[in-house]
């Protein structure tokens, strides 16, 4: 796969031309992986959009009844464990059944998780939640090392393919809401239930069933095209003598459900939060004195780390305490149109879209002239805090009653900059700080700020309050003003974060 050109001289080996009969002549694979994983995007995402809203409604209105800090909690553990998960799925990839393997047995978990929750009960639904976050945990990682292994390292194809991937993914995360959404909490679709004699308090589990049919879809494509996808994702070889890493499997499994039962215990007790982040710091510090180049440089993915965390414990809110805004605060109608509020999940992707290629071409255009990571990251910060800053006086207006939409459209738009300019370039720069050795053990360090960050945006979510404006204007305000507080310290701390990055932008 690394020349497109085919040797007719007998004494040099035969050369496979690339294979350029996918999506805009790149491999056939990609487009296997692009459908299943917009099809996997939406069962994640149109389940997550009513996910707070569920559990937060009345058992009068067929939801579980919680209140908001109890649902919160879940919600963030939820989240969390899908990407904490992501470390061991990648083991096992990597170690037992590889990454085609795992992302088909990934799926069906999947699958079956999201049918579970469309049973009516709460036993199913607990049951669903663990099953959709084993499967993700599966899934998730290994079909982007997938796509990855489609290209030699020197095919120049690579990142446009990630890029058509990464729009997979957004299509689904835009689509699953409006789909979901409708179906959970639409008069309409209650009326069609009610007129077929079924329980219209019930609607909700159709949404989560439609999440299921969703990830059916994507087994459908993957299984299909299985042939594109022949010559990647192996299960590794066993060398004669040697036996799996069952030893090691059970130690990144114990790891990984005691991080998930200790970050649980800060729904309780938040200290456990503050301890975290004690812990980071004093690690930050240990490499960062240290003499050798790798030391320093894991101190800085170390930095990097720690804003990402800050920054998804607020973007993440999105599922949880923002939803809920929507849904009891906003005036969800454009035009004389109302819609679900669940519809507003689907708004970050519109942006993405939108604004992914401004990027680029931004990146592209100012060259080496262009801020470096650790000036990016700041920024990150700086917009996701703004964001929340945004929604104070919105709050305040919630006074007088429902605000309108356009609270929402900026808030969104604000931390989808703020994704831009901190998602992307941390995956990048994760890979070229990293050590040669330790490389799979820093993308899941990445992978690991994600998901600190989630159960983080669960806890601060619990404080929300819609009943009282004051104290919703406080809730956004403090948080802005704390993510303001670490903009402000990251900013001092950039020309000694470059110093440890020992040349590395």
């Amino acid at each position: 796969m690394s020349s497109s050109v085919v040797s007719d001289s007998p004494t040099q080996p035969h050369v496979q031309p690339l294979d350029r009969s996918g999506i805009g002549g790149q491999p056939r694979g990609l487009t296997t992986l692009f459908f299943a994983e917009m099809w996997e995007r939406f069962s994640y995402y149109g389940m997550r959009a009513l996910l707070i809203l569920f559990m937060t409604a009345a058992a009068a209105e067929g939801g579980l009844g919680f209140d908001t800090k109890h649902a919160a909690g879940i919600y963030g553990t939820y989240t969390m464990s899908v990407y904490l998960l992501s470390i061991l799925g990648g083991f096992i990839a990597d170690n037992f059944v590889g990454a085609r393997r795992a992302v088909f047995v990934g799926g069906i978990i999947i699958a079956s998780g999201h049918f579970t929750m469309a049973l009516n009960s709460t036993a199913t639904f607990y049951a669903g939640l663990v099953l959709v976050a084993l499967g993700t945990g599966l899934l998730k990682p290994n079909i982007s090392t997938m796509v990855g292994s489609l290209y030699s390292a020197s095919d120049e194809r690579r990142d446009a393919g990630f890029s058509i991937f990464y729009m997979g993914i957004n299509i689904g995360a835009f689509l699953a809401p409006l789909v979901t959404g409708y179906l959970a909490q639409s008069a309409g679709w209650k009326s069609q239930l009610a007129a077929w004699g079924l329980n219209p308090l019930h609607s909700w589990h159709w949404g989560f069933a439609a999440a299921g049919v969703g990830m059916t879809l994507g087994l459908v494509v993957y299984v299909r095209r299985a042939s594109t996808l022949a010559h990647v994702g192996h299960a590794p070889a066993l060398e004669a003598g040697r036996s799996r890493p069952w030893g090691k499997l059970g130690l990144v499994a114990l790891g990984s459900f005691a991080l998930i039962a200790a970050m649980k215990l800060s729904d309780r007790y938040p200290a456990v939060v503050y301890g975290l982040f004690a812990l980071q710091i004093a690690a930050i510090l240990f490499f960062a004195f240290r003499a050798d180049q790798d030391s320093k440089r894991i101190a800085a993915i170390l930095v990097f780390f720690f804003a990402a965390e800050i920054f998804w414990a607020i973007f993440e809110q999105t599922g949880s305490s923002i939803s809920l805004f929507a849904d009891r605060l906003t005036r969800n109608e454009i035009l004389g149109w109302n819609f679900p509020s669940s519809y507003w999940q689907s708004v970050n992707s519109i942006w993405v879209i939108l604004l992914a290629p401004v990027f680029a071409w931004l990146w592209i255009k100012l060259g080496h002239r262009q801020p470096s990571s650790p000036m990016k990251f700041t920024l990150g910060l700086l917009f996701v805090a703004l964001s929340f800053v945004l929604m104070v006086p919105a709050a305040k207006l919630t006074a007088a009653g429902k605000v309108g939409p356009i609270w929402l459209l900026a808030l969104f738009f604000l931390q989808t900059i703020g994704e831009m300019l901190l998602s992307p370039v941390g995956l990048s720069t994760m890979t070229k700080l990293a050590p040669p050795r330790l490389l799979g053990l820093v993308m899941g360090i990445w992978f690991l700020a994600a998901a600190l960050g989630n159960k983080l945006a669960g806890v601060l979510a619990g404080e929300f309050k819609s009943d009282n404006p004051a104290e919703l204007a406080t809730f956004f305000w403090h948080q802005a003003l704390g993510v303001g507080v670490a903009t402000l310290v990251l900013l001092a701390l950039v020309p000694w974060v470059k110093k440890l990055m020992c040349g590395v932008r």
